[in-house]
């Protein structure tokens, strides 16, 4: 009997079937490829699995790895093929010559036609609803021309949908780059990438390439392997993601930080702080994690540059305890690495901290650090458009951190996101009575008016202190201002 195309066959991967529209459509015939080591394998044992877990018959043909190559492979990732029919197509004629024994199908030993015989006489007596071919490069090299390994291709395809049998064939793209004799027969194409970065961990990604009448998700999307086998991070689309909320503004703790951004920053925007290194950037997102815990608004602290330890130490000389906060539960503290994290792997893991834990403060520092794990200014652009829209439509109040290069004068940021911000604060080092300053500004606020000074202010033992509007000088944002009259309005020296 015939299932229903409704009746979708899961993978059971973590995002995979996200990405297909819910799974494979039933009697139907499915490639992926990818070259050696990309995950082919590990998926159809996996998919195999599933049709186990559904309870349905199962039947994995192996061309080539021995079955019990499988089985040790599956057992790798704490996996057992109990359930499932392993066919090991092997020349028997082969096994009976002593002068020929071997354990692996080479075009020399079985003539295609017996291989196909064979497979479907495995299938007759196991009736499975899912089928796994692995791999057609056997086949490929049995059929020895183009037109040969097509029609074969078709013959397993029409007689696999005569009994509904729903199947999935891997390709380790051995044949010639633009062969594409599978791709116009199979009802949908999943292709898996390895990518070597010239420092850092392999990343892996897959796209699919085709999928007869069934809307997926387009474009690459990363994916990892790990015990227990692949874990899909589906690529984030923001416009999916609306959630109803008050859009009121939270105010601060400090009166004088108030008033420079107009009465506090707005719930569901995005801030981005601007400064050389040393000015406070991280300080300074911190006091707004502190008054987010204080509201009883769970938080999420991603930390790309600094060592964890320092930073915490850091904090709790300006009085803010992140142990503290982190035993409550209402802060989450991930240290990134970006050699070993893909960007779909952070995306889920920023979701993750919203959707489950509640986050409705965010912090991501630096955008320095988040740009290492991208493959180009591109990339981290697009990548934080739709996080930062995504975070911005979950309510959530999201701080970005970005260090520019030099200390004073004309700075220069290593990618420019400040359009994407809705609001934009500019920290400064600059000199005036002898000493090196810190100034503070906002330059841009999307959500209200804000004050269009610049103040002076110190980092202490209480926190960010902000002085006066410095009225009195000119050229504070060039590094070396002009004194236009007394100045009164300057911070003293610290305590």
């Amino acid at each position: 009997m015939i299932a229903t195309l409704a009746d979708k066959a899961k993978f059971d991967v973590p995002g995979l079937d996200d990405v297909l529209g819910g799974g494979l459509a039933r009697g139907r015939v499915f490639l992926i490829e990818g070259s050696p080591g990309t995950g082919k394998t590990t998926l159809g044992t996996q998919f195999a699995l599933a049709g186990v877990a559904a309870g349905e018959r199962v039947l994995y043909i192996t061309l080539s790895e021995t079955a019990d190559e499988l089985s040790s492979s599956a057992a790798s990732h704490g996996l057992s093929l109990d359930g499932v029919e392993v066919f090991e197509l092997v020349p028997l004629e082969s096994l009976l010559d002593e002068q020929q024994q071997q354990s692996l199908l080479y075009s020399s030993d079985l003539e295609l036609g017996e291989a196909t015989r064979r497979i479907f006489a495995e299938f007759e007596r196991v009736r499975p609803a899912r089928v796994v071919i692995d791999s057609l490069s056997e086949i490929r090299l049995l059929a020895q021309s183009s037109l040969r390994y097509r029609r074969q291709i078709l013959a397993l395809k029409h007689y696999f949908a005569k009994h509904g049998t729903t199947v999935v064939m891997l390709d380790d793209l051995t044949a010639e780059e633009h062969d594409r004799t599978v791709h116009s027969i199979a009802h949908g194409v999943v292709r898996l990438d390895e990518l070597a970065p010239d420092y850092g961990t392999d990343r892996r990604r897959l796209r699919v390439m085709k999928y007869r009448g069934q809307r997926f998700r387009g474009g690459y999307h990363d994916f990892e392997i790990e015990t227990g086998g692949v874990r899909v991070f589906p690529r984030l689309i923001s416009s999916e993601h609306k959630t109803a909320f008050v859009r009121e503004r939270v105010p601060t703790d400090s009166e004088a930080l108030n008033a420079l951004l107009g009465g506090g920053v707005e719930r569901g925007s995005s801030v981005l702080v601007l400064g050389p290194a040393g000015t406070g950037k991280s300080l300074l997102t911190l006091s707004f994690v502190q008054g987010s815990i204080a509201r009883g608004e769970p938080a999420a602290l991603f930390v790309f540059d600094e060592e964890l330890g320092l930073l915490i130490e850091r904090a709790k000389g300006l009085g803010i305890d992140l142990e503290a906060m982190m035993e409550t539960g209402k802060l989450s503290v991930l240290q990134v690495d970006a050699a070993e994290l893909t960007p779909g792997e952070f995306s889920e893991r920023v979701r993750h901290c919203v959707e489950v834990q509640g986050a409705r403060t965010v912090v991501i520092d630096s955008l320095n650090g988040y740009q290492s794990a991208m493959p180009g200014e591109n990339a981290l652009v697009l990548h934080m458009h739709e996080l930062l829209q995504y975070l911005n439509r979950q309510g959530t109040t999201t701080f970005l951190t970005v260090a520019q290069h030099g200390l004073v004068g004309d700075m220069r940021s290593p990618v420019d996101v400040t359009y994407l911000a809705d609001t934009v604060i500019l920290l400064r080092y600059f000199e005036a009575a002898g000493r090196v300053r810190r100034a503070i500004s906002v330059v841009k606020k999307r959500t209200s008016a804000h004050e269009d000074t610049i103040r002076e202010y110190r980092i202490g033992s209480s926190g960010f202190m902000l002085g006066q509007p410095l009225t009195n000088f000119q050229g504070v944002l060039r590094g070396v201002p002009e004194l236009l009259g007394s100045h009164p309005e300057l911070l003293g020296p610290s305590a």
